[in-house]
This record gives C-alpha cells, sequence and structure tokens, in this order.
C-alpha cells in the first residue's frame, strides 16, 4: 500500500473512532438528563416504554407508539390500514380525533384481575396513558390535547364514524395487527383496496401498544451513565439505516458517475437545437421538489400506468423494494453530476481539442486522454455533491421506497422517524453519522485531487522536468556555441 493511502486510512480509523466515541457519549448525556420520572405517584421509565403508579395494583410495559402505520398488501392481500402489536396479548389504543379505543383482551384482565368497566381502573388506566403518552410523543398529538372519550373493550371489532377497528388480525405468523378499515369491505381481501387504504389512514390519528402487567413487573429503568450508557446505547442500535445507505449510495454512485460524464460528453457534441431541450429534460430533477420527483417514479412504476403494469406482470415489482431506494438516489442526485461535468467540459479550449482530431486521435481518445485529466477537478467536485445528495435523499426515497427496516430505511428516514417515535439519541447518532460520511468523502476526494492534479503545481513534478529539460537545452546551446568558436579559432590559425 502506498505510504499516502496509508496514512489517509489510518487518519480517516482514528476519525471514525473518536467520532463514534463522543458520538454515543452525547448521545447517552441527553439519556442521562431524562432518568426515571416520578410525578404525582406516576413513575415513567426515561425511555418512554414502561409506567406504574402507587395507585394500582397494574402498569404498562414495552410500550410502543406508532404515529404512522402501513397500508401495503402482504401476499398480494390487503389487511386494512395497520399499526402493530407489541405481542399477541398485547394492549391496543387507537387514538381519533374525538375518540379513543383501548382494547384489552379478556385473558390479560382476567390475569390481572381487574373489570375493565370500573371506574377506578378507567381513571388509573387512564392517568398513566396520559403520562406515557406525552413521554413518547416527541412533539406530536397526545390524548392530553385531544381530550377523546374512551371506549374500553374486549370485543376484536368496534365502530368508528364509519370505519371497523379489528383487533389482533394476524398478517404473516406470529406477527399481529390492529387494522382498521371501511365498515362493510370484506378483509382481508386480494388486490388493489382501492380508496380505502388512504381513508382508513384519515380515520385515526396514531395507535400505541403496550403489556398490561402487574405493578410488580413493570420495569420502571432510569437511564443509565458513563461507559454503560455507551454500550447500552451501541447494543440497542439498530445498524440497518447504515448499511442500506451505503450500499444504495455506492450502487446510485457507480450509475451517477458513469451516466453524467457520458451524458455530458454527449450534450456537448449535439447541434444547439436539441441540446437545449435535452439539457432540460436531465436538469429539471435538480429543480423539482423531492417529494414531486418521488410521487412521479411512484406513478411511473406503479400500478397506475401501462409500463408499471407491464413491468409488474412480467415479475418487476419496483415500487417499496431497495432498487427503488437507487433509483430515487440515481434521480435526484444525476443532474449535479451532469451539470457539473458539462460546464467543465464547456470550458476546455475548443482549438486544443481540434489539434488533437487532425493528429488522428478517435473521440474515445480525447475523452479519457485530454477531456478526463484537464477537468478532473471540477469532476471530482460533481462526484462529492451527487455523493451529499444521494447520501441525504428523503422525500422521494420515502414516496417510491417506503421506509421498511432493512430493506427501505436510509438513514435520513431512519433519522426521521426515530424523532418521532420519540428516539432523539439515535436521531442525533444518525445526524452524527451522516456529517462524519460526508466529511470522509470530501476529504478521499480532496486528497485524491490534489495528488494526480500536481503537475499543476508551480513547485511540483512537471515544472521540474521542465527546470531540468531548460537547463539542459540552456547547456546544450552553450557547448554548441563554444565548439563552434574553437572551431573558429583552429580554421582562422590554419590560415595564418
Amino acid at each position: 500500500m502506498p505510504q499516502g493511502l496509508k496514512r489517509y486510512v489510518v487518519t480517516c480509523g482514528i476519525v471514525v473512532a473518536i467520532f463514534l466515541i463522543l458520538a454515543a457519549l452525547f448521545a447517552s448525556a441527553i439519556s442521562s438528563s431524562d432518568s426515571a420520572q416520578s410525578v404525582d405517584g406516576l413513575r415513567v421509565a426515561s425511555d418512554a416504554t414502561a409506567v406504574a403508579t402507587d395507585d394500582a395494583s397494574f402498569g404498562f410495559d414495552s410500550f410502543t407508539r406508532a404515529n404512522r402505520g402501513t397500508a401495503k398488501l402482504y401476499s398480494g392481500s390487503y389487511y386494512g390500514y395497520r399499526y402493530p402489536l407489541v405481542s399477541r396479548d398485547a394492549v391496543s389504543v387507537v387514538v381519533a380525533s374525538d375518540t379513543a379505543i383501548v382494547f384489552i383482551p379478556e385473558s390479560v384482565s382476567a390475569s390481572l384481575d381487574v373489570d375493565i368497566d370500573d371506574a377506578s381502573f378507567q381513571a388509573a388506566f387512564e392517568n398513566m396513558l396520559v403520562a406515557i403518552d406525552s413521554a413518547s410523543a416527541n412533539g406530536g398529538q397526545t390524548v392530553d390535547r385531544v381530550k377523546p372519550s374512551y371506549v374500553f373493550t374486549s370485543e376484536p371489532e368496534v365502530e368508528l364514524n364509519g370505519y371497523t377497528v379489528r383487533y389482533g388480525q394476524e398478517v404473516e405468523e406470529g406477527v399481529y395487527y390492529t387494522t382498521v378499515f371501511k365498515t362493510g369491505l370484506t378483509v382481508p381481501q386480494a388486490g388493489d383496496p382501492g380508496d380505502d387504504a388512504g381513508a382508513a389512514n384519515k380515520a385515526a390519528l396514531y395507535a400505541e401498544s403496550f403489556k398490561l402487567l402487574p405493578a410488580s413487573e413493570v420495569n420502571i429503568a432510569g437511564a443509565a451513565t458513563g461507559m454503560d450508557a455507551v454500550a447500552q446505547f451501541f447494543d440497542t442500535l439498530d445498524w440497518r439505516p447504515l448499511w442500506v445507505s451505503l450500499r444504495a449510495t455506492a450502487i446510485a454512485m457507480l450509475f451517477i458517475f458513469v451516466l453524467g460524464l457520458l451524458a455530458a460528453w454527449a450534450t456537448i457534441r449535439m447541434p444547439n437545437r436539441w441540446k437545449g431541450i435535452v439539457d432540460t429534460i436531465l436538469t429539471i430533477p435538480m429543480v423539482l421538489p423531492p417529494t414531486v420527483c418521488g410521487f412521479l417514479l411512484l406513478l411511473a412504476f406503479g400500478k397506475s400506468t401501462e409500463l408499471g403494469r407491464w413491468l409488474i406482470a412480467h415479475g418487476i415489482d419496483l415500487v417499496f423494494t431497495f432498487p427503488a431506494v437507487v433509483i430515487s438516489c440515481i434521480v435526484v442526485a444525476f443532474p449535479l453530476m451532469y451539470r457539473t461535468a458539462r460546464g467543465a467540459f464547456e470550458g476546455l479550449d475548443s482549438n486544443m481539442l481540434d489539434a488533437a482530431r487532425t493528429l488522428g486521435w478517435s473521440e474515445g481518445r480525447i475523452f479519457r486522454t485530454l477531456m478526463m485529466p484537464l477537468t478532473w477537478p471540477s469532476i471530482a467536485a460533481g462526484t462529492v455533491l451527487a455523493f451529499a445528495r444521494s447520501m441525504g435523499e428523503f422525500g422521494a426515497t420515502l414516496f417510491f421506497a417506503g421506509n421498511y427496516a432493512g430493506v427501505t430505511q436510509t438513514i435520513p428516514i431512519a433519522i426521521y422517524f426515530d424523532w418521532m417515535a420519540g428516539d432523539t439519541d439515535a436521531a442525533i447518532f444518525w445526524v452524527g453519522v451522516v456529517i462524519l460520511l460526508s466529511f470522509l468523502v470530501i476529504l478521499f476526494v480532496n486528497t485524491y485531487s490534489a495528488r494526480t492534479q500536481k503537475w499543476k503545481q508551480p513547485g511540483g513534478p512537471a515544472a521540474g522536468r521542465k527546470v531540468k529539460s531548460g537547463a539542459a537545452r540552456t547547456a546544450s546551446r552553450d557547448d554548441g556555441r563554444n565548439a563552434a568558436a574553437d572551431a573558429n579559432a583552429a580554421r582562422a590559425s590554419e590560415s595564418r
């Protein structure tokens, strides 16, 4: 390995290690400030996953809040707009604009020996729900602000403003949901549900799920501190958004780099009457909002167009898949590479290129030998811009690829949903990861560009070669003059 590259790798490794430690300490410092809260006898865990009270024999554990559900088909069937349950016998709370439906399985109420219709039980339950709901809302709607009327039930289905809310729907083996769909609709049903998915999405504001346990079994834990917090943070961190982002960005950059250069090279050689139209088509994704790009991709490759239906019929379903993430990155980042490369190519001296053609050089040789080396600093800048745009892509990816952990959830999407779910530590950590990755890529490109452009520097190798060759030519001329003078002197002596 070259010495310069070895130093770069070591530097990057040290920077990464320092960053990971500092980021974890920073995240744990935030967690440490949020120790287990105790207000009016209510004890809420620091991570808002558990709550208990001195006035009740039960408490909440494994609490999760879903601000959004999903209506995606599973195995070709529609199950309604669904919110996940933490377990088969978990409690589910579906919060609408005026009603909060509380599903408590009979087996749970029987094991706790509680009556869900008892006023004291409901009062204690509502107090704990308000406390933990507010702790996990992270700026979203809360039952304390909505002030809904509560409906406690053990029935598997409840009517809500023209919709049916079904509890405990098993969609895949061992995975259960609370689902919402229009009353009268048969669920599950094969194929596209039409407008039901969009309408059912608006029927509820959000949903929550948790385990109802005896108070003695509820784990009300404060935040860890020091190195324990660091270890806990990394043990619980889901690293999949990092791998999805790196894979998607790496694959996208291969296409962006090659296609951007080729498109720029082809565009500058086009007749002027076509150049403007082609340039506009290739550049327009740069000025469109990312959500518009994602929506257009969803229309193009979904069931709304002939192309999408044809692809799906031939087994190519791109919507909400990893290839959709790559395509989204390519579409939004390609114009940056294309515009930068085109501007650099157009700045080259056309007489120099024509001279190369008169020497019999092919267009490919001119591109490789002249255009690429001379415009490399601009190409490197375009690469950095395209990488940053691709790594930070959010709107188009969310529209076209969705948010599926380990499949389409990139770092920007993870930041948004972690923040919405109240996991501020993870959101801040991922922000730092994006900054670090961008820093390392920019550093690498700048270092590589500096090494490949040394011939332009005043004291570089090329300058040294010029000085040496100039000195050699001067010495040669001096030797020639001296030899000529000696010859003339010899002839003059002979003539005398």
